[in-house]
């Protein structure tokens, strides 16, 4: 038998999200685009790509169209592909008549005790080091920047002072997996990392999202360069980390302009992607796993059970806390522009999501931990 206080439970969890979170879910209905930059200035931008021929082009092509009245330079660090990946970048800077400003290196062997992706962004970074630029920005390959991107970020940067500014990207939601998982994945991670208080140095809290980094020079060098974060499977979230502790300025923000091209075709690949990073987010600890697990139970799914209590004020508690937590997640889904409906969603999400993290857990049992492109990375 569930007792009333257990009831409570979620409502009082509901509750303190919409009102003492940040107010991150309105993240999504606040989302507006950013003024245009009014100073020119040096960006240059470092792409680490590892068989991305299918949609490097067009991130290429984005970046070198920039409205922006600064100097832009391309950097492509291609990553051991084997599919064209080289040819497709430079193919694209020549067309955008960029071929001028675009570099393409080819990437070494990863080192021991290195990241791939991390390895590859810091091969791009030393070498953007002998172009004296004002910022850096780092970006996936996948990722087709909107035209006032870089600007925006700039502006962003130089209005607050801030030594990394980062955005969440607007995920693909074409087929229905992508509909029903990738909203809730951009709101469990806005829950995660509130950006008022990512923004706020007096909060320890940091974040960014790895396909959208604007970071100073100067920022990277005092917290020792990307070599401090070598070694970090969830490498965008440790880079913030590490310019915050040494007293930058941060922001991250969703943006609706700047879009990936990546698609998932099935749930089992949204899980894939949930599942490579998971268990490090929770330390690689099976305790906060059950912990973890045990949340997520009284969050998402103790509420609908007491839907089927058959007892009155039982029923009560679960209404409110489904009402409470759609209401919580209908920005996210409308920011998707998909119909209000799939804000009920959350509950079958969060079982979902909870086997996609015990999977995560089992992977690094077994040692094939962080799993991307061939390569196993958290091990």
């Amino acid at each position: 038998m569930i007792s009333y206080g257990i009831a409570a439970i979620p409502v009082l969890i509901w509750v303190y999200l919409l009102t003492g979170r940040g107010q991150f879910w309105r993240v999504a209905a606040g989302c507006t685009p950013a003024a245009a930059s009014i100073s020119a200035r040096h960006v240059v931008v470092v792409i680490p790509a590892r068989n991305e021929a299918a949609a490097i082009g067009s991130a290429v092509a984005s970046l070198a169209q920039q409205n922006f009245a600064g100097q832009i330079e391309l950097i492509v660090v291609d990553d051991g592909s084997t599919d064209g990946t080289a040819a497709a970048a430079t193919a694209s800077a020549r067309d955008a008549g960029a071929l001028s400003r675009f570099t393409l290196i080819r990437g070494t062997a990863v080192p021991r005790g290195w990241t791939g992706k991390v390895w590859a962004l810091s091969q791009g970074v030393a070498a953007a080091a002998r172009r004296n630029a004002d910022y850096l920005l780092l970006t996936d390959a996948d990722i087709q920047h909107g035209p006032n991107s870089i600007a925006a970020l700039v502006a962003d940067a130089e209005a607050h002072d801030r030594d990394l500014v980062s955005r969440m990207v607007k995920l693909c939601v074409a087929t229905p997996a992508e509909r029903l998982l990738i909203p809730a994945f951009v709101f469990f991670f806005f829950q995660l990392y509130p950006p008022a208080w990512v923004a706020a140095p007096r909060h320890k809290l940091a974040a960014a999202a790895g396909g959208c980094i604007l970071i100073r020079p100067r920022a990277l060098a005092r917290m020792g360069g990307l070599q401090a974060i070598r070694a970090r499977i969830i490498d965008d979230c440790a880079l913030a980390r590490a310019v915050k502790d040494c007293g930058g300025r941060i922001s991250l923000q969703l943006t609706r302009e700047t879009r990936s091209l990546r698609r998932y075709g099935s749930a089992a690949e949204i899980g894939a992607m949930i599942s490579r990073t998971a268990f490090a987010q929770l330390g690689h600890s099976y305790l906060v796993l059950a912990a973890t697990l045990l949340g997520l139970f009284l969050t998402y799914l103790l509420p609908v059970i007491l839907l089927f209590t058959g007892r009155p004020l039982l029923i009560c508690f679960g209404v409110i806390s489904v009402l409470l937590m759609s209401l919580c997640y209908l920005p996210m889904v409308r920011f998707y522009g998909l119909s209000p409906l799939w804000a009920l969603c959350l509950p079958p999400i969060a079982v979902f999501y909870m086997g996609a993290v015990i999977h995560s857990a089992a992977q690094y049992a077994r040692g094939k931990g962080g799993k991307w492109k061939g390569r196993v990375q958290d091990a």
